[in-house]
């Protein structure tokens, strides 16, 4: 792939659009000089493969409208500041060469020093360049369209471009991946990918080791609704989404065990497939083989592997589970294996276009939901009520996206059903709560595969 200044936008700087224009003067008005350049990272919504990236396997996203857009100045002294078009959010500063990142409280400045100190650490910039920053976003925050991972992509992309430096578009998606870690999120790579990725009019089927993207085309007879259920879950700041990455690394390593693998060296549930050289339906027999659906003790697991429980949580554990006691590892195994075929039957549907094509691709995404809140438990009652409202007024597929536990729905409709079906859902389930009323403008819409992220230069 080219090096990233190939998305380059030049902009008429006396005909700059509307939200540049405005960000701008915003600019001028906070720092009292103008920015020299402008970047956008989209967020994306998740079609079908949710919870597998950090597994290994591929997913199925596309990038929507709704980005984050930041407006830059290089300065010379070496300091950061960073400010944001909402008030909500505080006003931010710190030394480029003291890049503090507290864990415990994932405000959004910290975000965007994940991107920051990625790049800097990438190049080992010893006498980085500082910023004015002002960020302007417009994805729902925790709603699981990865508002965070667009401003950790953001960043990354300011500090590399504020720093005279390039990189392709994949190896900028490696870094941002490795870099949000700084947050405690132990993230596979899927947010950050097609944020760089995306191309518009298309969707992706994202594949790691290497990391590689394939044009998927979506079927001209439906539009995918996104219906944000108005439950909040920030991953960082709990500890739900990293419970869930350790139980599939538990069950990776009583796999590999039971089949006579180095387990100490797997990681991933992908890993052991690999290892084994068999398909995924033999790998869900090995599952019912191998694991048990009752929850395993910390004690039994280290009695499994033979090692200690300081060892266990040292070794194997993150930060922030050191102190669960029981993990399900069959019922998170299942999810994945069976959630990695949907993806690839998904896109194969997709590339064939068979006249049922619609019907088969809901099909999908109605067992990824039932798979997601059964054996991953990743639902919630709110996105069980939206997902049934959905069905109820058309949608042949629904279905949570991202992490889950709060955040959005994703739909597949038929585009001639598609305004009495906001209509309806607009009617169920917004207009019965004054709280999502109030939500309702940015929560219930249908989007199009968008464009991955850009710089903006005034020419």
């Amino acid at each position: 792939l080219p090096a990233f200044y190939a998305n380059i936008v030049l902009l008429n700087v006396s005909n700059l659009p509307f939200r540049l224009q405005k960000l701008k003067e915003m600019f001028i008005s906070k720092f009292g000089s103008a920015p020299k350049f402008y970047v956008r990272a989209p967020g994306r919504v998740n079609l079908i493969g949710e919870h597998i990236d950090y597994c290994g396997y591929a997913v199925l996203p596309m990038a929507i409208e709704q980005d984050i857009l930041i407006a830059v100045e290089p300065v010379k002294t070496q300091v950061v500041q960073l400010a944001n078009t909402n008030s909500l959010y505080l006003d931010f500063s710190t030394s480029v060469n003291n890049i503090q990142i507290n864990k415990t409280k994932p405000q959004w400045h910290n975000y965007f020093l994940c991107g920051l100190k990625g790049i800097q650490e990438h190049f080992g910039l010893n006498n980085p360049t500082g910023m004015n920053c002002l960020l302007d976003g417009t994805i729902p925050p925790s709603s699981g369209l990865s508002s965070s991972s667009a401003l950790v992509c953001c960043a990354g992309l300011v500090t590399l471009r504020a720093n005279g430096k390039t990189l392709s578009k994949v190896e900028l998606a490696e870094i941002c991946t490795k870099s949000e870690r700084y947050i405690g999120t132990e993230g596979g790579g899927m947010d950050q990918s097609i944020s760089f990725l995306a191309e518009e009019g298309t969707a992706k089927l994202i594949e790691f080791s290497p990391l590689r993207a394939t044009d998927v085309r979506l079927p001209s007879g439906a539009a995918f609704v996104i219906a944000n259920s108005c439950v909040e879950l920030n991953k960082a700041a709990t500890s739900h989404y990293n419970i869930r990455v350790m139980e599939c690394r538990l069950a990776t390593k009583l796999l590999s065990k039971s089949k006579g693998l180095d387990w100490k060296k797997m990681l991933r549930l992908h890993d052991v497939q690999t290892k084994l050289g068999v398909g995924l339906e033999e790998m869900l027999t090995i599952v019912e083989e191998v694991l048990h659906p009752e929850p395993y003790s910390t004690e039994e697991i280290c009695k499994c592997l033979g090692i200690s429980l300081e060892e266990l949580r040292s070794q194997i554990l993150s930060q922030n589970t050191q102190d669960v006691s029981t993990f399900k590892l069959y019922q998170r195994a299942k999810h994945v294996y069976s959630e990695a075929a949907r993806v690839l039957e998904f896109k194969k549907i997709c590339n064939e276009a068979p006249a049922d094509a619609i019907q088969l691709l809901g099909e999908l995404m109605n067992q990824s939901y039932i798979s997601c809140r059964e054996m991953y438990e990743c639902s919630c009652p709110e996105l069980d009520r939206l997902v049934d409202i959905c069905l109820q007024f058309g949608a042949i597929g629904s279905r949570l996206t991202g992490a889950g536990w709060g955040g959005c729905t994703v739909s597949m409709v038929p585009t001639d059903k598609l305004n009495t079906f906001l209509k309806n859902v607009r009617k169920a389930y917004y207009q019965t709560d004054v709280q999502r009323l109030a939500l309702e403008k940015n929560s219930l819409f249908a989007t199009k595969p968008g464009r991955g992220a850009l710089v903006f230069v005034e020419a």
